[in-house]
């Protein structure tokens, strides 16, 4: 049995449009569910602690899934969410491996969270696994290992340009997350939109969009195992 840490964004407001955002729901449903079934402990984590913000379009009719409705009915889960514990509390010695989710809302706060990037590092430093799905990959923008970007010379992955421009929030977000990790000397790949993708690369794993997070999850599993 493994201790995994959750993070979720605090954040909740999209840039300066004044429209809601938060973490996309799939993105928690569907990776605490592969840890739940595989008998994992399970943190969820948030810098403000409490319920963090759901994006409100990611519980839209066309975005369910199985995961979801499954979460719907779970009166425990659902107190797990709304109590998140502080990230500020949580340190690397007490988990095996840490998972972020992403939605938009990380690239406000997690994205430039000193309490975020030193925890990332630590677990990274310890030779604990290291995963981050749809924009979540945007909170290793600061993170260094032995004094480069951590993700330089990786193969990675996240969420696309193209997807970006589909969801029309190019300009809203501080920025594109593919651009970003070719900047910090990541290997970007990707495959078409919404596609599930996800690449493992030593100790770090990246998935690509929303669809990913399973596919991530169950690639965090596979290193923990």
């Amino acid at each position: 049995m493994s201790k995994i840490l959750m993070v979720l964004t605090s954040h909740n407001t999209l840039g300066n449009t004044g429209r809601p955002t938060g973490f996309w729901l799939e993105e928690f449903t569907a990776p605490y569910y592969v840890f739940l079934d595989a008998g994992e402990r399970i943190t969820v984590a948030s810098p403000k602690g409490g319920q963090p913000p759901i994006d409100p379009k990611s519980d839209e009719p066309g975005n369910q899934t199985a995961s979801m409705t499954r979460f719907k009915g779970d009166k425990a889960a659902q107190a797990v969410l709304a109590s998140t514990v502080k990230l500020a509390d949580m340190k690397a010695s007490d988990f095996d491996t840490v998972f972020y989710s992403g939605g938009h809302g990380p690239m406000w706060d997690l994205a430039e969270d000193p309490v975020s990037i030193a925890l990332i590092e630590s677990f990274y430093n310890a030779g604990k696994p290291v995963a981050a799905v749809c924009h979540a990959p945007g909170v290793l923008r600061h993170v260094k290992y032995q004094g480069q970007p951590l993700v330089k010379g990786k193969r990675v992955t996240g969420f696309t340009n193209t997807e970006e421009e589909e969801v029309q929030l190019t300009k809203v977000v501080p920025f594109l997350v593919e651009d970003e990790l070719k900047r910090l000397g990541g290997r970007y790949e990707k495959l078409g939109n919404w596609a599930p993708f996800a690449i493992t690369d030593g100790l770090l794993v990246t998935g690509q969009n929303p669809a990913s997070s399973t596919t991530a999850a169950q690639a965090l599993r596979k290193l923990l195992a």
